[in-house]
Parts: structure tokens; sequence; C-alpha cells
């Protein structure tokens, strides 16, 4: 499985990466994997202040719904249009095409707690 060394991962297998105070965030390799075929992605916070690990949208698969949670404390300030109507994406490039939101990070001290790539594979092996 990939996890890219340039991302940090949470244990509920969310990806975030940064540039300057802008994170972009999606689900890891392993979660699209574990949920099987997205067919529905449903995120409303846009403009909206999240916490660290509140729930900033649901996944749906053909077999379940499951929560997004946010690695970090920020606001969301765009959601991928493209999963509309593509919500495969996730499934085929999590780490790329398959993006979730992008957020304004209200404490960037706030990614040193997120797991690395290699503690990150630690946890789901």
């Amino acid at each position: 499985m990939n996890f890219p060394e340039n991302l940090k991962y949470t244990k509920d297998h969310e990806w975030i990466s940064i540039e300057g105070n802008i994170a972009t965030i999606g689900i890891t390799e392993f979660a699209q994997r574990e949920l099987g075929d997205i067919v529905y992605v449903d995120i409303t916070t846009i403009g909206e202040n999240v916490a660290a690990e509140e729930v900033f949208g649901t996944v749906e698969a053909v077999k379940t719904v499951s929560d997004l949670f946010c690695p970090v404390a920020g606001k969301v300030l765009s959601i991928n249009p493209d999963l509309d109507k593509q919500p495969d994406l996730v499934n085929t490039d999590p780490y790329g095409a398959g993006w979730m939101i992008q957020l304004e990070v209200a404490n960037p001290a706030d990614i040193d707690e997120l797991l690395s790539a290699a503690d990150y594979a630690q946890l789901v092996h």
C-alpha cells in the first residue's frame, strides 16, 4: 500500500498535505480499500470552522457510510467539485484527484501532532 512520505496521517485514516497555511485533506488508500466502491461524498461544511477530530462530511460506499474527521482545526475553504460527478476518484486516486477539502489551518503547530507515513503504515499493518 502507498503512504506518501510528504503527507501526515490520522488514526481515523485521513491524510493532510500542507502548503503555507492551506491544507488539502482526503482519505488514505487503506481507508478507501476498506470502504470499497465509493458512490457518494457528502461535504456541506464549506465556509465553516471545524475543530480537530470534528466530522466535516461523510463518504458513502456500496456497503457503508463513514464519517470524515478533520485532522486539524481550521476553516473549510473549498470542496473538491469533481467528487459530485466522480466519487470513485477517491478509489482511483486517493492522494491526488480524490482529495476532499481544502482548509485554512488555524494553528500550524497542530500538524506536528499527526502521524508520519511510517507511523501510519505501522498502525494499519
